[in-house]
């Protein structure tokens, strides 16, 4: 839990649901904060260094602790951008997320708009932009014909919608991608869909890929902002307001997303009812699990126990590292 991003604090919250819900008369479970300053294994306050040559640790009794799987929920890098599932693959430790390629890819905004483009999933206009790059008449013509106003700019590689600004004017546009560029030095500006927004767990513990209820989310504001996810700024309803045709729609198109980018573990796809049809926006590979978050809310809506739910994710990594 943790990470180098902004995302760090909501990391640490989802981690502690984690810690809190595993059986303990099943799992020895370690909370283990990845941070800029370092990896430490967190017993009672008191921080213990991790070995990254091994990623193990010694006690207060000096005793070497090693690990037999580890539940990632890391938000951001190094987490979900798959550095560290490449690192524990290669120190052959299991993981719960997806894949090091998986997640390197769906966590890059523009190359998962690619993919999935190229297969005629719904989604918006889009224009790129690198740091640096000059925001010329030119540009600016472009960008009001393909995508045009509102639009939404939005750093490519982050989540929990820091750096992320809704532009009614070309006049906003540059304090826009500065507040981005805060964030990556890729931004993504994109064309505003309106509709109702929802958000759709899915998961694959060994059975073939399983959606949950879908979630409608009602911000108070403009749009589903950073302090409408966790100032209890917006409204979560799950299941969503939506007849079955819709349902059933957004359902097949998460179970498909998932399965065509070869997704594994919990994700949840976000997506925008517009003009009839859900758009999609994002996927995350390691969505928010603390108690403001909409996954926990989902499995609670489909009847599951996050023990029950975190245990078992534990269990296929084992098996499919085996």
């Amino acid at each position: 839990m943790g990470g180098y991003s902004s995302e760090y604090e909501i990391s640490l919250n989802s981690g502690a649901t984690v810690v809190a819900s595993l059986d303990k008369e099943k799992y020895q479970v370690y909370a283990v904060h990845i941070l800029t300053e370092g990896w430490f294994c967190v017993i009672d306050g008191e921080r213990f260094t991790i070995d990254r040559g091994d990623f193990s640790f010694k006690d207060a009794s000096a005793k070497k602790v090693t690990f037999d799987a580890c539940y990632n929920t890391i938000h951001g890098t190094p987490g979900e951008d798959g550095k560290l599932q490449a690192y524990l693959e290669l120190l052959g430790i299991p993981q719960t997320s997806c894949g090091f390629y998986e997640s390197a890819m769906t966590f890059n905004k523009r190359d998962t708009l690619s993919v999935l483009s190229s297969y005629g999933v719904p989604m918006a206009q889009s224009v790129y932009v690198n740091k640096g790059d000059e925001i010329d008449m030119s540009f600016k013509n472009l960008l009001a014909i393909k995508v045009g106003y509102p639009c939404f700019v939005k750093p490519n590689r982050a989540g929990s919608s820091y750096g992320v600004s809704k532009v009614y004017k070309e006049g906003d546009l540059i304090a826009a991608l500065d507040n981005a560029f805060k964030e990556d030095n890729q931004v993504l500006i994109e064309s505003f869909l309106s509709g109702t927004e929802v958000s759709v767990g899915v998961y694959d513990f060994g059975n073939g890929a399983e959606v949950l209820p879908v979630c409608e989310i009602v911000p108070d504001g403009d749009f589903f902002s950073l302090e409408a996810k966790y100032s209890g700024k917006s409204q979560e309803i799950v299941p969503a307001r939506l007849d079955e045709r819709e349902t059933a729609d957004v359902q097949g198109l998460t179970k498909g997303i998932y399965e065509l980018l070869g997704l594994k573990g919990i994700c949840r796809i976000d997506f925008i009812f517009h003009e009839g049809k859900p758009h999609f926006v994002e996927v995350n590979t390691n969505p928010g699990l603390s108690k403001e978050s909409i996954i926990p809310r989902e499995f609670k809506a489909a009847g599951l126990l996050l023990t029950e739910v975190f245990g078992e994710a534990i269990e296929v990594a084992i098996r499919n590292n085996s």
